[in-house]
């Protein structure tokens, strides 16, 4: 099939879009974290695009998107092992006229950034060198099988993984794949690792609200590439996922900052950030199913709830640092179930008609099945590779690295310079050198 150009523009964009959002990932969970730790909380993120990346064109593709023989249901082949013989291959055999490699870049992208979404369970406290080789088993034996469930379809109705192909549950850009699927093995870490020094008792507040914000602009503006990129074409299906995606959002952001207003009597940019991402990971497996009146609704419901949702952790003492299982898990969750209640073939016949459509229960069924089986896939697998990690050469980092600071202490860096300002400064302010001037003594307060 001759390439089209159109599509093929809109897929490259998308990508390097989807891409982005990592380093908006790295600057939202950095802005959430402590000053001694900013730095190591962003390598997490980064590291996930280096060895994610290579691992996706070795076998990561292949197994998640090539026929597997006898265990199609549930794991690709080595067919395009090395993309080898893709570079040749001109275009997707789906009508997209879409090069093949474009698609394998695009959903590289996927499998980084839901890497990278785990790491804000953990922060403070896990060794880089562990992180480092949980990335490469947690992709191969998490990832990949459940983006093979989810999204391989084969040429002949009902064939290819055992959730999309073969039930018929929805995700049009990730609610299982990405966000329950991350959300889920994040509690497992936060459990294997353990509280942080200190917590819940002392306060562990955000050290730069200007970088989380900053994050959650990257992904808001990234999260446009992965929802309506995932229509593998400039089409009306990226229109509807594109006014969803912004919708949805938009909804969450201020349900959010009310919930905030309510409860605690003040609305916050941490609030209205953290609902924003709430909201794209809500609509993100119903982008292209409902409408955008459903896109508003579906929004506000995700925004309360995950308000709610992030304070679980400190009723049920798991310390999930920067609310991946209560943004993630649980938007991924409340979003994937609404696609069986606010799903429309109207929007796209692609798609099913959900309760509110005339479907009945069916749907939601379906969707309940993919969310409980990624839930409980993912959990497992991923409390077994983290057990068996801090068994062999430790996932936690000692008690007196953890207090010193993880920047300092496993890269040799600091995100700020506090030496010249700080130095010999003790309880009410003492007498300091000023690098400003001559070496004359300046009052610094503590």
């Amino acid at each position: 099939m001759k390439i089209d150009s159109g599509n093929t523009a809109w897929l490259l964009v998308s990508t390097a879009l989807v891409l982005l959002m990592t380093p908006g990932v790295a600057f939202f969970y950095g802005g959430m974290s402590r000053a001694k730790s900013v730095l190591n909380m962003m390598m997490m993120s980064f590291v996930s695009i280096a060895v994610v990346g290579m691992v996706w064109a070795v076998y990561g593709y292949s197994l998640a998107f090539t026929d597997g023989g006898g265990l199609n249901d549930f794991i690709g082949g080595f067919d395009d092992w090395g993309l080898v013989g893709l570079e040749n291959a001109a275009t997707l055999d789906d009508g997209t006229g879409i090069p093949s490699l474009v698609f394998v870049a695009f959903q590289a992208t996927f499998a980084i950034i839901t890497v990278a979404l785990i790491s804000g369970a953990i922060a403070d406290r896990a060794k880089f060198g562990a992180w480092v080789v949980f990335t490469l088993i947690w992709v191969t034996i998490v990832y990949i099988p459940i983006a093979h469930w989810v999204w391989f379809f084969g040429p002949e109705d009902g064939e290819g993984g055992w959730i999309g192909a073969g039930i018929g549950a929805l995700d049009f850009a990730g609610g299982t794949v990405v966000h329950i699927n991350a959300g889920a093995a994040a509690l497992a870490l936060a459990l294997v690792l353990g509280k942080r020094k200190g917590w819940p008792r002392d306060p562990m507040r955000p050290h730069n609200l200007p970088f989380v914000l900053l994050g959650a602009a990257l992904l808001w503006f990234g999260w446009f590439g992965f929802n309506a990129g995932s229509a593998l074409g400039a089409n009306g299906t990226a229109a509807v996922a594109f006014i969803n995606t912004l919708l949805a959002t938009c909804g969450a952001a201020f349900a959010w900052i009310v919930v905030e207003k309510i409860r605690d009597g003040s609305s916050t940019t941490l609030g209205i950030a953290s609902g924003a991402v709430a909201g794209l990971v809500g609509i993100t497996p119903a982008c292209a199913f409902v409408t955008p009146l459903g896109a508003i609704a579906l929004g506000l419901v995700v925004g309360a709830v995950c308000a709610y949702a992030v304070s679980l952790k400190y009723k049920l003492g798991f310390d999930d640092s920067l609310d991946v299982v209560g943004v993630h898990m649980v938007g991924g969750i409340v979003g994937a179930l609404l696609i069986g209640i606010l799903a429309t073939t109207a929007v796209n016949e692609a798609g099913a008609d959900g309760l509110l459509a005339g479907g009945g229960v069916s749907l939601l069924g379906k969707q309940a099945v993919s969310v409980l089986a990624t839930l409980a896939y993912s959990f497992i697998v991923t409390l077994i590779i983290g057990k068996l990690i801090d068994m062999t050469m430790g996932f936690r980092i000692s008690e007196e690295d953890e207090v010193a600071g993880i920047d300092s202490t496993a890269h040799a860096e600091t995100a700020y310079d506090f030496g010249s300002i700080h130095a010999g400064a003790g309880v009410g302010g003492t007498l300091a050198p000023s690098p400003a001037a001559d070496g004359a003594p300046t009052k610094v307060e503590a």
